[in-house]
């Protein structure tokens, strides 16, 4: 009996290994392309680039799809490598180091800084603009920006950004191609942005 048991015990434990696993979510980086550098003379201003601020709902790492107005859902089996407020923080940061005019830095340096650039994630998610999932999704990034002075925590001027970049199917890798190219566009305005603040500093 103690062999039988020992028998069906090892039976049971190899049925568990033939069991389906769940199928991984296919994990996406944020396109980037390389920024021109910037004609201007280097200012001497060292940046420090926050994470953005985000709701629960876009602080994650799903990708995000509104389907129809006012409802919003995930793509099915795929995410962000990263949270989306730290991957947009790192385009950032890559960005302004492209442009060469500012010395940037995350909020993980331990490097003191002149200026912090903050900010509110306000969207990350692709819409259908003739509604009901019709026609190609249109990637759309809003970001509500401020420079603060780190030596009195002043104000130095805020504004608002939204990029919209449309995609060129509706697979999900072509609306992450979108969303790498309109992240392009928004780092080219902040860096360009912070630059023109910052110079008569």
């Amino acid at each position: 009996m103690r062999r039988l048991a020992l028998l069906l015990l090892a039976g049971t434990l190899a049925a568990c290994t033939l069991l389906p696993e769940s199928e991984p979510a296919s994990l996406h980086l944020l396109p980037a392309a390389s920024l021109a550098r910037s004609e201007g003379p280097p200012l001497e201003v060292r940046l420090r680039v926050e994470t953005p601020q985000a709701s629960a709902l876009l602080s994650g790492a799903r990708i995000l799809v509104m389907p129809e107005p006012n409802r919003l859902q995930a793509y099915t089996g795929a995410r962000w490598s990263d949270r989306t407020p730290l991957l947009l923080r790192d385009r950032l940061v890559e960005g302004l180091r492209d442009r060469a005019r500012l010395s940037a830095q995350d909020d993980n340096s331990p490097l003191g800084a002149d200026v912090a650039l903050v900010s509110d994630l306000r969207a990350f998610h692709s819409v259908y603009p003739q509604g009901q999932g019709q026609g190609l999704p249109v990637a759309v990034i809003r970001l509500d920006a401020s420079l603060v002075d780190e030596s009195d925590r002043r104000l130095l001027a805020e504004r608002r950004f939204e990029m919209r970049e449309p995609s060129e199917g509706t697979e999900v890798t072509q609306v992450v191609e979108a969303f790498g190219r309109a992240a392009d566009d928004l780092t080219r305005a902040i860096a360009e942005w912070s630059e023109e603040v910052l110079q008569g500093r």
